[in-house]
């Protein structure tokens, strides 16, 4: 089945780590997407105040660069 998939295929490690009583799933990207570290949270609500971790850089909610379809047709190496 895999050979039907999209190449280059995703590859990702998936880390929870616990901030503020918040559960946030952390990827760290190998392979072509290499040095790419993405993390996110589930929120109640919209207007939910998040406490952010000293290590989160930049917020890319939106940008659809860091969508798993735009990395696969454009690898973050690129």
């Amino acid at each position: 089945m895999l050979n039907l998939c999209k190449q280059p295929l995703i590859e990702k490690n998936r880390h929870l780590l616990s901030h503020a009583g918040m559960t946030w799933e952390v990827d760290e990207f190998p392979g072509v997407n290499q040095g790419l570290i993405v993390a996110e949270v589930e929120l109640e609500s919209e207007d939910q105040h998040v406490d952010l971790p000293a290590w989160i850089d930049k917020e890319v909610t939106g940008d659809d660069r860091y969508f798993n379809s735009s990395l696969s047709l454009t690898p973050f190496l690129q």
